[in-house]
């Protein structure tokens, strides 16, 4: 039966838009806690209906082990766009994400605007539901220390999952096991980049609350600057092969963006471990069909370069005469992997809870971000202080 929530508060308006769902899920055969086939698949709840959530809602849906059963949005024409564009035919409908998450679904992906997804991932773990919580893990230190501690809560037999999707994608995991192995010998430097077009179209709209949620990705509160909503997946890998810096300096403008108070362009250099230095560099207002995404780390023995769509490991001859350039292809998007992961993680009863990885590498963006704002060297302790 179809169920639609109401009243949308002030409230609503200023804390909240998008999505963010939660799910539980028996850790037993689903064919043995249900009786149909359609009632043996995972049931998801979708709370934030805008792009990305319906993306991987639609990943979802493809997956013939989950479904989606329940969308929450505070906007009604995103709810109605993601029933079209997922072909559902009577989903539970929610304003208020608390009562999806009071429902019985399995899981719950949160696809909200980032300035929301601590306090909706902290809900989710209350209400004992399985996690897919879209990055980053908030705009501001409070926020992703919030998800730590959300993280900590966790019932151990739920899975706290982050759309840091690298994490998961074979490319990335081949390059991962090279340089563990030590194929690229002792790492020396590293550089990463995501130089590409401005993603987001800001759109009018009469109500200036109203407007603020709609238009989230312009303004620092609710987005926190694209060097977190966006370059966190960069930093994600940063941390995984490197571990956390210790300091960043770096610079920032804007040139064309206009419109936005957010940045359009910056560059960062960041002090890792072992005294690695990281060179950082991002734009959104490339022209259409101008754009690499990536990271490339360099040894005593070769260079491995990552990207969603590939990872290239190039040896020195110096070391091994006879080993050519490898390249690995991604055979599709590496969400995918990321959420088959999940799904198999809830049917297995492995669990991963990886709350607190993900809202670090978050603190690394805003490490850079603090760094570019303040024109000054800005360092670990005093800014993130854990």
């Amino acid at each position: 039966m179809n169920s639609v929530d109401s009243g949308v508060s002030r409230r609503h308006f200023m804390q909240g838009s998008g999505a963010a769902a939660a799910g539980t899920f028996t850790v037993m055969a689903p064919g043995l806690a249900r009786g149909s086939e359609a009632n043996s698949k995972i049931s998801v709840g979708l709370i934030g209906c805008g792009g990305r959530g319906t993306y991987d809602a639609g990943i979802v849906q493809n997956d013939p082990r989950a479904h989606i059963t329940a969308l929450c949005d505070i906007f009604e024409d995103q709810r109605e766009a993601a029933k079209r564009s997922l072909k559902l035919e009577r989903p539970a409908e929610y304003v208020d994400f608390e009562k999806l998450l009071s429902s019985d679904v399995d899981a719950v992906i949160i696809a909200t605007p980032p300035f929301e997804h601590p306090r909706m991932l902290a809900a989710a773990v209350e209400a004992k539901k399985h996690i897919y919580c879209e990055k980053p893990m908030g705009v501001d230190v409070e926020g992703a220390k919030k998800v730590i501690a959300a993280g900590r809560r966790c019932d151990p037999k739920k899975n706290i999952s982050v759309g840091f999707q690298q994490r998961y994608g074979p490319v990335y995991l081949n390059a991962y096991k090279r340089v563990q192995e030590g194929q690229i010998g002792e790492m020396v430097a590293a550089r990463a980049y995501w130089i590409g077009g401005d993603p987001f179209t800001r759109k009018p709209y009469s109500d200036p609350k109203v407007e603020h949620i709609r238009n989230w990705f312009c303004y620092k509160d609710t987005s926190g600057d694209f060097i977190v909503e966006q370059d966190c997946h960069n930093f994600d890998v940063l941390h995984w092969f490197l571990g956390l810096p210790s300091r960043a300096v770096g610079y920032g403008g804007t040139k064309l963006r206009t419109s936005m108070e957010i940045l359009d362009h910056l560059s960062l250099v960041f002090e890792f471990p072992n005294g690695i230095e990281v060179n950082f560099e991002a734009n959104q207002m490339s022209p259409p069909g101008i754009g690499k995404v990536g990271e490339e780390f360099v040894g005593r023995k070769g260079m491995i370069a990552t990207s969603r769509g590939k990872t290239v490991f190039t040896p020195s001859h110096e070391w091994n005469e006879a080993e050519t350039t490898v390249t690995l292809n991604s055979p599709h998007d590496i969400t995918v992997d990321a959420y088959k992961t999940f799904f198999d993680n809830i049917l297995s009863g492995k669990v991963e809870n990886v709350a607190e990885r993900s809202a670090l590498s978050t603190m690394i963006a805003i490490l850079g971000r603090t760094a570019i704002y303040s024109g000054k060297e800005a360092v670990w302790k005093d800014v993130i202080g854990v």
